[in-house]
């Protein structure tokens, strides 16, 4: 959907959807889209820990992974459950072809997402994901909160990456 900087979207649904889009690789309100912020990461850099005891920028992109389809799932009508693995361990010792593998499987769960989102009716945003409050399922939500929250967590996982980016160029 392109929307004119003049016109705006026609509705918060349709806002909605072009954050989602941005927030990947648009032009997000915050700055970078994430595939800017990935842009020129290596294997290499991408496994490296450069904060002791922080995730690396490859645990970050696995953790995003799962969750981008962990709501997927849950837009339309799955269970509730966490990823199967929260923070996966990166098959870093792949090299290149797992680190691209790693981003391309991000973009894929991103565009399942999207495509997700373009399935419901803007009266599916106020559907109920999950009985009960549970702020680690991030359930007991709308599905338009979830989806704002999803958004939300890519923006702050996005600026860990662009900091862990940023401190492995300086380590070289």
């Amino acid at each position: 959907m392109t929307v004119s900087p003049h016109t705006g979207p026609k509705s918060d649904f349709d806002a909605l959807k072009a954050d989602l889009r941005n927030i990947y690789d648009g032009d997000p309100w915050h700055g970078s889209p994430i595939t800017s912020v990935l842009s020129g990461i290596d294997a290499e850099s991408a496994a490296r820990r450069s904060i002791p005891n922080a995730h690396t920028i490859w645990e970050i992109v696995l953790h995003m992974t799962g969750w981008t389809r962990e709501v997927a799932s849950r837009v339309r009508g799955g269970a509730i459950k966490n990823p199967p693995e929260d923070w996966p361990v990166p098959n870093s010792g792949g090299g290149e072809a797992a680190w691209r593998a790693a981003t391309e499987d991000l973009r894929a769960a991103h565009k399942d997402l999207e495509a997700a989102v373009d399935s419901i009716r803007p009266e599916d945003l106020v559907r109920w994901v999950g009985d009960e409050r549970d702020p680690a399922l991030g359930a007991g939500q709308a599905v338009g909160t979830m989806i704002r929250g999803l958004i939300q967590h890519h923006t702050y996982h996005e600026g860990q990456i662009a900091i862990l980016k940023r401190a492995a160029e300086i380590k070289q």
